[in-house]
């Protein structure tokens, strides 16, 4: 396997992780609170500020999956690895760090390290959709 499938497979395993722990997180709010409901809001304001931090670091990273992960697809399906495969962790390990301080806290300052690992992500993705495109043009 190269980086770059790698790196995909750690991105949908993160949000998978990201997911059971927003599952055990809800019950064992519901569990704390005796809750009857199983409704849950979609924004996580129902499960206090952890919970909704959770939500958020979930969700917020399948919003970013279709320019990430469709930037690796890209790449494999066109036999562009080569392009991907050095940089894969890094867009990775920062997707990963990105998630962590959103759940950590909303503070100002962790709000200004989360954008500065998206803008790696993205720039990252950036760059190599050019490169991929360049190949082919």
């Amino acid at each position: 396997m190269n980086a770059t499938i790698l790196a995909l497979s750690g991105y949908i395993l993160w949000i998978m992780v990201l997911l059971l722990a927003l599952a055990a997180y809800r019950a064992a709010y519901n569990q704390a609170n005796k809750r009857k409901s199983l409704k849950f809001n979609a924004d996580g304001s129902d499960v206090g500020d952890a919970g909704q931090r959770l939500t958020r670091a979930h969700l917020n990273a399948i919003e970013c999956f279709p320019f990430i992960g469709g930037v690796l697809l890209l790449a494999i399906a066109s036999d562009s690895s080569v392009i991907t495969n050095g940089l894969a962790f890094i867009v990775l390990g920062a997707r990963i760090v990105q998630s962590l301080v959103h759940v950590a806290s909303v503070s100002n300052v962790a709000i200004i390290l989360r954008f500065v690992f998206f803008l790696v992500q993205f720039g990252i993705c950036a760059y190599w959709l050019v490169r991929i495109i360049e190949k082919f043009m």
